[in-house]
C-alpha cells in the first residue's frame, strides 16, 4: 500500500463525512424515535451502509409493514448501486477479487462520482486511495449515527431546523458535479420529469429507479459525442510520412 495514495484519498473524503455528518445523525436520531435500539440502528448503519435506504428502511420499520416489502423498497432505492459498479469496473480490473468485495461494500454516491472523475481525468485508481477516501466516510457515518441515536430527543423534528432538506441536496450536488457532460441535460430533465411522475402514479420509493431507467434509455438512444481529433498523433503522422 502506498502511504501517500490513502493520504490523498482520507483527505478527498474528509469533505464527504463532514457534509455527510448531519444525515447521519438525522438517521439515528429518527431510527431511535422509530423504536430501535443503538446497538440496531449502529448494526445497521455499519452493514447496510445506504443514507436513503436506510431512510426508507426505518420509515417502513414504522407501519409495521412485511419483510419483504422492505427488502423490495431497498432494493429499488439501491439499484442505482448496480449502474454505479458497471461504470467503474474499468478502473478496478487490476484490483484482486477480496479488494473489489471491499470496493462494491463501500460505493457510496460520492465515492462513485469521485471514481469516475479521477479515472476520466487519466489519474489511478489505485485500491489504496480507493480505502482511504471510502473509510474516512464510513466510520464516521457509523459513529455519528450512533451519536444521533443517542441524542435523538435534543434534535426534535427535523423539519423544523431544515434537516429534512438534506438528502435532496445531497443528491442534488452529486448530479451536478457531471453538468459539463455532453447531455447532461436532456438526461437529467428527463429523470427528473420521469421520477416526478412515477412518484404521483406509482408511488415511493420506486420513482427513484423508474426516474434513472428513463434517463438511462434516452441517454442510451442518443448518438454519442464526437470524439476530439488527436492533434499531436496527427503531427507525429504528419513528420513520419515526411522521413
Amino acid at each position: 500500500m502506498k502511504r501517500a495514495d490513502f493520504v490523498e484519498g482520507l483527505r478527498g473524503g474528509f469533505a464527504v463525512a463532514l457534509a455527510s455528518a448531519p444525515f447521519g445523525a438525522l438517521f439515528g436520531a429518527l431510527a431511535a424515535e422509530q423504536g430501535m435500539s443503538l446497538s440496531e440502528l449502529t448494526f445497521m448503519s455499519a452493514t447496510v451502509y445506504a443514507g436513503a435506504s436506510q431512510m426508507v428502511g426505518i420509515e417502513l420499520f414504522g407501519h409495521n409493514v412485511q419483510a419483504w416489502v422492505i427488502v423490495l423498497s431497498i432494493l429499488a432505492v439501491n439499484f442505482r448501486h448496480v449502474l454505479y459498479s458497471a461504470a467503474i469496473a474499468r478502473y478496478i480490473r487490476h484490483f484482486t477479487p477480496l479488494q473489489k468485495f471491499f470496493t462494491f461494500f463501500l460505493l457510496v454516491d460520492p465515492q462513485f462520482a469521485e471514481t469516475v472523475k479521477r479515472g476520466e481525468a487519466g489519474q489511478p485508481v489505485t485500491f489504496t486511495w480507493y480505502l482511504g477516501f471510502g473509510i474516512i466516510i464510513y466510520i464516521p457515518w457509523v459513529l455519528i449515527s450512533l451519536i444521533g441515536g443517542m441524542l435523538g430527543s435534543f434534535i426534535g423534528n427535523p423539519q423544523t431546523i431544515g434537516l429534512d432538506i438534506l438528502l435532496p441536496a445531497y443528491f442534488l450536488a452529486i448530479v451536478l458535479g457531471f453538468r459539463k457532460r455532453e447531455n447532461f441535460l436532456p438526461v437529467a430533465l428527463t429523470s427528473a420529469v420521469a421520477s416526478v411522475i412515477a412518484y404521483h402514479f406509482v408511488g415511493s420509493p420506486w420513482h427513484v429507479s423508474l426516474g434513472a431507467a428513463a434517463g438511462i434509455i434516452l441517454a442510451a438512444l442518443m448518438p454519442l459525442p464526437a470524439e476530439e481529433p488527436d492533434l499531436e498523433a496527427d503531427a507525429l503522422n504528419t513528420e513520419n510520412h515526411e522521413v
